[in-house]
């Protein structure tokens, strides 16, 4: 039945694996036949042994208009062949490829979903360019999600449609947090000891976490000169979990030789598994220049880690200051260094924070909450027969 076909498409598979975990398969369990679609990658291997059907398509993270061009004919012939009634999209390039060919098409749902805009940081032609092409996906699609309140705002400002368009699903996210499986488990537990053990952290050491992508708009390099600071006045560890990015977003070459050469760095890469990382830890640390409503600092709060945040929009909607954890401003090394500082001298506070962190969040956010609510948006546009 066409109405029950869902395509959704992110611009790398790592999307559909990590920020999407398990939402696939839960439209699946609930009638829908579901395609994904992707740039190629490792984890396109997870999906299909997971049983969810992917389909390639030549998508770039970059401004690339040849292989931009390429991608629409890919995903038209992909419309074509599995012919969904709703097309639903998630990151900004995928947006304007899924958008632009399901409209082409005629493909009566067009959805999309925003979690984060590059533009937000751009400056001159480049950002125009890029909102340009933001209000070309939002006038194609039918719906479209901000996943936070603070990007529903932003979107006001540059988008040039109508707003009944735009919605926000449950309390936000893209895919809430899973608060049974980030938890301080045994198991989570007896991992944290080991990462602990195999790369002896000192015992009297505090412990800060990263996780993410590591470039610049995440605001690494305002948490090298903090932590740089910090590491000088007392034993202190900076777990950094991700992928290095040079070629999209590159670090300068100052935090890139400390990060390499400080033996209190641990660079311990991309994990599939961040939760005994994050059990390791005692704060968790997310400086990012921008976001949409990021995933890790749920699963952060979730595992009872006091969060130090950038007072962003995403960010400031699941930490509450000097509550939860501490929000400060972007780009200032100065007051996250005063942030890492204050948040680690009361080692009672920093429980407590943990503790109330763990409870909001798996109130407002809870995965299954957010999955139905948008299982209910999905029902609603096939039951129509239009959106």
């Amino acid at each position: 039945m066409r109405r029950k076909r869902l395509l959704r498409i992110t611009t790398v598979p790592q999307s559909l694996v990590l920020l999407l975990d398990g939402q696939l398969k839960f439209m699946m369990t609930n009638g829908f036949e579901v395609m994904a679609a992707s740039a190629n990658g490792d984890e396109v291997n997870q999906l299909k042994a997971s049983g969810i059907p992917h389909s390639r398509l030549l998508l770039t993270r970059t401004i690339s208009p040849l292989s931009d061009i390429v991608a629409v004919l890919q995903t038209i012939v992909l419309i074509w062949r599995f012919r969904p009634y709703i097309v639903h999209t998630h990151t900004p390039k995928a947006g304007l490829v899924g958008m632009l060919a399901a409209w082409l098409c005629r493909v009566p749902a067009r959805l999309h979903t925003v979690a984060g805009l590059p533009l937000m940081e751009a400056t001159g032609w480049k950002r125009r360019l890029l909102i340009f092409t933001e209000r070309i996906t939002y006038r194609l699609a039918t719906r479209v999600y901000p996943n936070s309140k603070g990007l529903l705002e932003y979107i006001g400002t540059i988008a040039s449609t109508r707003s009944d368009k735009f919605r926000i699903i449950g309390n936000g996210s893209s895919n809430g947090v899973d608060a049974a499986r980030f938890s301080r488990d045994e198991h989570v537990v007896e991992e944290a000891v080991k990462i602990r053990k195999s790369w002896a952290l000192p015992t009297d050491a505090v412990v800060y976490c990263f996780a993410g992508r590591l470039v610049r708009d995440k605001g690494i390099q305002e948490l090298v000169q903090a932590f740089r600071k910090i590491v000088a006045e007392r034993p202190s560890t900076l777990i950094l979990l991700g992928r290095l990015e040079q070629e999209l977003d590159p670090l300068d070459d100052d935090t890139l030789k400390f990060i390499r050469s400080s033996k209190s760095i641990v660079m311990a890469g991309f994990q599939h598994d961040i939760r005994p990382w994050l059990a390791a830890s005692d704060v968790f640390v997310f400086p990012s220049y921008r976001e949409g409503f990021p995933n890790v600092l749920m699963q952060a709060a979730c595992l009872e880690l006091p969060c130090i945040a950038t007072d962003i929009n995403g960010s400031n909607e699941i930490i509450r200051n000097n509550s939860t954890g501490l929000l400060i401003p972007v780009k200032d090394p100065v007051a996250l260094y005063e942030a890492m500082r204050s948040i680690t001298s009361d080692r009672n506070m920093m429980i407590a924070m943990g503790r109330m962190a763990r409870d909001y969040v798996s109130t407002n956010f809870d995965q299954k909450y957010l999955w139905n609510a948008i299982l209910r948006e999905y029902t609603a546009v096939t039951d129509a027969g239009h959106v």
